[in-house]
């Protein structure tokens, strides 16, 4: 074998001769071939990096535009510094609340207990890490956007969150950890194990306790749903300090059929109860999130001295074969000062033409089994109010 492999390289050496080509000639070619390799190489990574810097310097620049002190290092130093944070919230001339479903924000890794195998990267929708952190990178993107164009979001619901794990890497390790949020959320029993969820900024809502409230589904015989969210804080208003309490709901949708809407209907039955028992004890009120129904639904009959703040005009925030429709809210106590309305969020990006029925409708991340690539099926809304 060994004569052979010479007796084959002396052959080709013979050939390389009787056409000039020596062995210094491939030296020096390979040589070549390999530095214009990593020159290509070198451009690739000097593009992303400066892709990144240009991402991060717009958010930084997001944040020291909403008054938001920063460290040397262009972190927020309400993320930087835990120790130097305020016993108050800082002044403000309005307060700018966001609700938003994000449609199925699962991590790659299995919940043991809840039924989430379809957001895997071996199920047939092939969730992926790369896939997963672009949906992060695009929430990111939407949530300081519109801090931008009108002023920081000061709190900012959001449904259908998997875990921990998820709220973590959005609001630590995608772009929008330079905005500096904090979270607290849900942990239920619902069968596919999504939860409801509040970002808030502590500059300007200092969290006092926040807690789950379960809905007595189970009582009825019906399957576990998403808990309701509690959170209370200080909010500082023209007139001073004064408390503020936040519910961040998902209700049941009409999929399950009569079981489904009999469940929506016992979930709003003990918000109503909540926040009837809220209003008795004094303090603004706020609740957002995804009720499932539209504002002349009947579980809107029990919300007391609540008041809806949808905008009569534009479209809504979820489409139904063409039809736009306001699944999601928020709601305000009279209490609270000159509001609204709220308004959808539709940038260019998160819509697409519907080609069945006309018009345009959310860009989702997954039509089907197949991916989209968009963000989310609802649009987010959100409302301004005057502190």
């Amino acid at each position: 074998m060994k004569q052979q492999k010479h007796g084959q390289d002396c052959v080709a050496a013979r050939w390389k001769s009787s056409k000039g080509i020596s062995v210094k000639d491939e030296s020096a070619k390979g040589m070549r071939r390999g530095i214009a390799a990593l020159l290509c190489l070198w451009i690739v990574l000097t593009a992303t990096l400066a892709a990144v810097e240009k991402q991060t310097a717009t958010l930084v620049a997001v944040a020291r535009q909403t008054e938001i002190p920063t460290t040397a290092e262009g972190l927020p130093e309400t993320l930087a510094s835990t120790e130097r944070q305020t016993d108050t919230p800082t002044t403000g001339t309005r307060l700018r609340v966001m609700s938003w479903n994000v449609e199925n924000l699962f991590d790659t890794v299995h919940d043991e207990g809840f039924s989430d195998e379809e957001f895997l990267p071996g199920s047939p929708r092939r969730w992926t890490s790369r896939r997963y952190r672009q949906k992060l990178s695009d929430i990111a993107q939407v949530v300081a956007t519109v801090s931008g164009d009108g002023g920081m979001v000061d709190l900012l619901g959001l449904c259908e969150v998997e875990n921990d794990s998820v709220l973590t890497m959005l609001t630590r390790r995608s772009p929008l950890r330079q905005l500096g949020y904090r979270y607290v959320m849900t942990h239920c029993r619902d069968r596919r194990g999504i939860d409801v969820a509040l970002l808030y900024q502590p500059a300007r809502f200092k969290l006092l306790e926040y807690r789950s409230v379960a809905t007595g589904s189970e009582q009825y015989g019906l399957r576990p749903t998403r808990d309701l969210l509690y959170a209370k804080g200080l909010v500082r208003r023209a007139m001073g300090i004064d408390t503020l309490h936040v519910v961040v709901v998902h209700l049941p949708s009409r999929a399950g059929g009569m079981d489904g809407d009999k469940n929506r209907r016992i979930a709003a039955q003990r918000l109503w109860q909540l926040t009837d028992s809220i209003d008795g004890s004094g303090g603004m009120i706020v609740v957002m999130g995804d009720f499932n129904a539209g504002g002349s639904d009947v579980i809107f009959r029990g919300k007391g001295r609540l008041r809806l703040t949808d905008s009569k005009t534009g479209r809504g925030t979820y489409s139904f074969r063409g039809y736009w429709q306001w699944l999601d809210h928020i709601l305000v106590s009279e209490t609270m000062g000159a509001v609204g309305p709220a308004e959808t969020v539709a940038y260019p990006w998160l819509l697409e033409e519907n080609k069945t029925y006309g018009g345009d409708m959310p860009r989702r991340t997954f039509r089907g089994p197949t991916y989209h690539g968009g963000v989310s099926d609802h649009l987010p809304v959100v409302l301004d109010i005057d502190m």
